[in-house]
């Protein structure tokens, strides 16, 4: 195992943190389930603690992952736009999280941080952060989207005076669906790449962004845990859950990148639903909630 750096060494002891801090919060908000976890090592170096909460009141299935892995050679996800990562040893870090409600009312959402180093003899080591959060509801509420845009602001205020509006750019464009020619959801933030202004103040961006997660999110599912719902609300989120499912495997870039160097399958694709319903050419009834949901799967201004 490569010597960590006194970064690398900072970075996980945050991330391991904030695993550790999310997780008693989620199960107070099911009230019914514990997160369980499972250790794991990876051949090619390095390993995490996946923990992951199901059948819960509240929460079908909430994943949350920690992950240090490293390497010698890149997979082309993350070298070939890169020429200058060829040959360098590499160590990536971070923590990724999806969370599942049973509840049709209660948003999907994803959270990501994560920070990369590669490194080669006699040269200056490259370096990144990265990760951001976005909602994903069924129901829209508008308060609810507000609130959750307004932390998201809030956060951004550690990277400067436009990074609100970059990173909400950012994040619209990423997440979206070219094939169905929508957003996977209402947004929030999304960045890469971050080195600018130094190593400091990326890595205090990073624990915005992680410690913003709950006073986001939490409320949110405060608000939406006990509203009625029935069959056809339910069948509604199996069919949307469907485009969580085609987004991960066809564009995020973090599955790519996990799967191609030779990462933990069972970790990467906990992001997946555990139940999802696919129906050939499905339109919502005209008018109703359901239908409801297009007129937010484009960028807004909140």
């Amino acid at each position: 195992m490569p010597e960590s750096s006194a970064n690398i060494v900072a970075i996980e002891q945050y991330l391991k943190g904030l695993q550790d801090r999310i997780c008693p919060s989620i199960e107070a908000l099911d009230g019914a389930a514990k997160f369980r976890e499972d250790l794991w090592q990876r051949a090619e170096g390095g390993g995490g603690r996946t923990r992951i909460l199901s059948g819960g009141a509240v929460f079908e299935q909430a994943g949350i992952g920690f992950s240090k892995v490293h390497g010698n050679t890149l997979p082309p996800s993350a070298s070939q736009h890169r020429p200058e990562l060829a040959g360098r040893s590499w160590t990536a870090l971070g923590v990724s999280l999806v969370f599942h409600p049973l509840n049709p009312f209660v948003p999907t959402t994803h959270m990501n941080v994560r920070y990369f180093e590669a490194k080669a003899e006699g040269k200056d080591p490259v370096w990144w952060f990265g990760g951001g959060f976005d909602l994903t509801p069924f129901y829209p509420f508008d308060e609810d989207v507000r609130h959750w845009h307004a932390i998201a602001k809030q956060v951004c205020v550690a990277a400067g005076d436009d990074a609100y509006t970059r990173y909400k750019k950012w994040c619209d464009e990423y997440f979206f669906l070219k094939h169905r020619n929508e957003t996977r959801g209402v947004g929030g933030i999304f960045y890469d790449d971050l080195h600018e202004g130094g190593f400091d103040r990326c890595f205090d961006f990073m624990q915005a962004v992680g410690d913003g997660f709950l006073k986001a999110y939490g409320p949110i599912v405060e608000r939406r845990k006990a509203t009625a719902f029935g069959d056809r609300e339910r069948e509604f989120q199996l069919y949307r859950r469907g485009r969580y499912v085609e987004f991960n495997l066809v564009y995020d870039r973090g599955t790519l990148f996990g799967l191609q160097s030779g990462g933990r399958a069972e970790s990467i694709l906990m992001s997946l639903p555990p139940r999802v319903r696919f129906e050939y050419s499905f339109q919502p009834e005209p008018g109703s909630s359901e239908a409801r949901l297009a007129d937010y799967l484009v960028p807004r201004d909140w």
